[in-house]
């Protein structure tokens, strides 16, 4: 395969389309290690500059679709397996609240997640917050936890789209990240290959997510939904606003504190109401209400009712975590330090560097600057207003989850640029900023 992929790459490279035959045998050379890495790294820059046509980006999606595993959860025909997928943001724990509630409502929700990378947290790393929550299931035990309980959340298996986790490791460190053919290949595959009948997608933009243009972020969202529909799966995407956290929490177990708040029908307004948006969608695909109004008040009352908690709890206790932090979150880990951080003016809060806070929290130790280094499930930040909200002077802003005093001293001078305290009112974007069901 080696001279046939340095030609393919030649290709490419100069902005002609690949044959399907030619884009299977190189993912399948890739997969089984005969395609080396500097090859596909190559591939990857010409596709960076060159782009894709749709038939090539079909076809890329199906090859690593089918390099591994594809979930069989061995449910009757018909039923509504339906996913979530985010492209990542500062305090974005939507999923924690989410599976339990869609499963509450009916919906079958087999969520295969990751951990965090940079300034953006991870849901298994979250998750694993809760004493004893085992993320690393046997596809056995998956199948049995979703056919008992409707939801489970657990990590990537090496034979689900292998060759989409030996890519996104590749483009990590080849200046590929941003490229939107691989990113909705990647993601595309990667949940594709759960065997679902549905898909919601949220993609964020702003100054905390991976697509800060609204513009970018539709053009992905409209190529992730076009290669769903080719497939047969039937996928919307919401185009969020992440021009600050969700919610009040950037941690990861005070993030999943503020997910039992919204189970609670308790949590912050912004998060609730991003929960209850995209369950409507993933109820809608579902055929399990006729329209926009009846899904989300469906949602709502699983929320306001109770279901949604419990269906939390036991899921919880079938992955191996204690329930009780379900009931009482003080269980969970918690930092030695709590130190506050003061409004440096008085004032309404003008910006928030939703980034910035990323990667405070991340130094904190709350997240990791490469694959598999350990974290500090208790520390982190609470931000205790948003955009727009009046303050006084030494108000205190946000609270610094810190092991020792001298990360919790070098958080606070951060937060002096992260955030900005002006005498006028701040513009604030709506949370929902566009839909797209159609390619």
């Amino acid at each position: 395969m080696a001279l046939r992929a340095v030609e393919l790459i030649r290709r490419k490279r100069d902005g002609h389309p690949l044959s399907p035959d030619d884009i299977r045998a190189f993912i399948a050379g890739y997969t089984e290690g005969d395609v080396p890495d500097y090859q596909m790294a190559a591939m990857a820059m010409a596709i960076f500059f060159q782009g894709m046509t749709p038939e090539e980006l079909a076809v890329w999606t199906q090859a690593m679709l089918h390099s591994g595993d594809l979930l069989d959860l061995g449910l009757p025909d018909g039923a509504p397996v339906i996913d979530k997928h985010s492209t990542g943001g500062v305090g974005d724990t939507i999923s924690l609240a989410l599976a339990p509630l869609a499963a509450a409502c009916g919906l079958k929700v087999p969520m295969i997640s990751g951990r965090g990378l940079g300034h953006t947290g991870g849901t298994i790393d979250k998750l694993e917050s809760i004493p004893g929550f085992d993320a690393a299931l046997s596809t056995e035990r998956l199948r049995a936890i979703v056919h008992q309980h409707g939801f489970v959340i657990t990590g990537q298996t090496a034979r689900l789209a292998p060759a989409d986790r030996k890519l996104y490791a590749l483009r990590d460190v080849t200046a590929t990240v941003m490229s939107v053919p691989l990113i909705a290949s990647s993601i595309m595959s990667k949940k594709l290959a759960e065997g679902l009948s549905g898909l919601v997608l949220d993609v964020k933009t702003g100054s905390g997510a991976f697509m800060a243009d609204v513009a970018d972020a539709q053009r992905l969202a409209r190529t992730m939904v076009g290669i769903g529909h080719d497939m047969g799966v039937t996928t919307h995407a919401l185009i969020t606003n992440m021009d600050q956290p969700l919610g009040h929490a950037i941690g990861n177990a005070i993030e999943v504190r503020e997910a039992i708040d919204v189970l609670r029908a308790e949590g912050p307004e912004d998060m609730t109401e991003l929960t209850l948006q995209l369950a409507t969608r993933m109820l809608l695909i579902a055929g399990a209400a006729p329209d926009v109004r009846a899904a989300y008040d469906t949602a709502r009352r699983a929320l306001d009712d109770g279901r949604a908690l419990a269906c939390f709890r036991r899921v919880v206790e079938a992955q191996g975590g204690d329930p009780r932090v379900v009931d009482d979150p003080d269980l969970l880990p918690a930092a030695p330090i709590a130190q506050p951080w003061g409004a440096p003016d008085d004032g309404v809060v003008a910006r928030i560097a939703c980034d910035d806070l990323g990667r405070i929290a991340a130094r904190l130790g709350a997240g990791r600057a490469r694959a598999g280094e350990p974290i500090d499930h208790a520390v982190g930040l609470t931000l205790h207003h948003k955009v727009g909200a009046p303050v006084r002077r030494g108000e205190p802003l946000v609270t610094i989850h810190a092991r020792e005093p001298a990360a919790a001293e070098a958080a606070a001078l951060a937060l002096r640029d992260a955030i900005e305290v002006a005498p006028e009112v701040a513009t604030v974007r709506p949370l929902v900023l566009d839909v797209i069901d159609t390619p």
